[in-house]
């Protein structure tokens, strides 16, 4: 079974940083697309940053210059790194990934979800 487990979330105030990490484990041949989306309490998820397996990024326009992804592909893990944190930033962030697994390929799989909340 394949597996996306999130980390690093918490409380940080206004102006910190936290980086986040997104691991995959079980049977996998090769992941692809790797992405951050992120879910606020009564509001759409959206997406927040995203990476090719080459390492092409693509970010909203509410985090560019403040948050960076990256990813390690020895280690099926993507980073999110977010300084300047706003209380705007306050929401669960998903990590989502195109997994090919030895036996089934698996668009957009998703993980568990971490909190992040930016408050004094």
């Amino acid at each position: 079974q394949v597996q996306l487990v999130e980390s690093g979330g918490g409380l940080v105030q206004p102006g910190g940083s936290l980086r986040l990490s997104c691991a995959a484990s079980g049977s996998i041949f090769r992941i692809d697309d790797m992405g951050w989306y992120r879910q606020a309490p009564g509001k759409e998820r959206e997406l927040v940053a995203a990476i090719t397996r080459g390492g092409i990024t693509v970010y909203a326009d509410a985090v560019k210059g403040r948050f960076t992804v990256s990813r390690d592909n020895a280690k099926n893990t993507v980073y999110l790194q977010m300084n300047s944190l706003k209380p705007e930033d306050t929401a669960v962030y998903y990590c989502n990934a195109d997994i090919t697994s030895t036996t089934i390929f698996l668009h957009g799989h998703w993980g568990q979800g971490t909190q992040v909340t930016v408050s004094s």
